[in-house]
């Protein structure tokens, strides 16, 4: 194998040794079970091969390395946005896929770790920026501008998909000290500050303003 290359560039098992008994897509399946049960750590060519029955050797005819796996692991998850939700208005339609978005990293918890060691794109990631860039078609804004916010609504997804923190109180905090925040949160417990009747969800208004922000729109 070139292993220059990226592992989406690359035949999808070696030409040398026995003929492979699995295929890229087993592998990565058995792969994605072991992460979404165990978490990212349990992924390994060894344990992979064991589900697999075979042995971890006989994985490098499909892979030459983890990092290889994890590119593959992450491209696939990223497959689950399909079929794309659709929305006569740009900025409906990608707020749509951002939820969407939202439920994969959820459903997959350890894909927001494997995403940031990724190398590079594989079709299922490029077919997500194809159709991001096709939605916003419309919007007369320059390239560069379009290219930030799909960016920036991976960012907001990721931060949203993060476990929250439990148990977080002020109860026992002297706010005689921080007069701005006991005045906000004095409002808060009141009333008197409530989200927007239209777009009550933090999430959806996160994206929404942050898409009409980047795109003047």
């Amino acid at each position: 194998m070139e292993e220059s290359q990226s592992i989406f560039q690359r035949p999808p098992r070696g030409t040398r040794g026995p003929t492979p008994g699995h295929s890229r897509e087993e592998i990565v399946a058995v792969a994605i079970a072991l992460a979404d049960a165990d978490g990212l750590g349990a992924v390994s060519m060894r344990a992979v091969a064991a589900k697999l029955g075979t042995g971890a050797g006989s994985l490098y005819r499909y892979l030459s390395s983890r990092d290889d796996l994890l590119d593959l692991m992450a491209d696939a998850a990223i497959g689950d946005l399909r079929p794309y939700p659709e929305a006569a208005d740009p900025i409906d339609a990608l707020v749509l896929l951002a939820q969407r978005q939202l439920t994969v990293y959820k459903r997959h918890a350890w894909l927001l770790e494997a995403v940031q060691q990724t190398k590079g794109f594989g079709p299922n990631g490029l077919a997500y920026f194809d159709h991001c860039i096709g939605v916003l078609a419309p919007v007369r804004r320059p390239t560069t501008a379009k290219f930030e916010a799909v960016a920036m609504i991976t960012g907001v997804v990721s931060l949203f998909a993060r476990p929250q923190p439990e148990g977080l109180s002020f109860a026992a905090v002297d706010f005689s000290r921080y007069k701005n925040l006991a005045t906000a949160i004095a409002e808060a417990s009141s009333g008197a500050l409530q989200a927007p009747e239209d777009v009550p969800d933090l999430f959806e208004r996160t994206v929404r303003s942050l898409l009409s922000g980047l795109l003047r729109l």
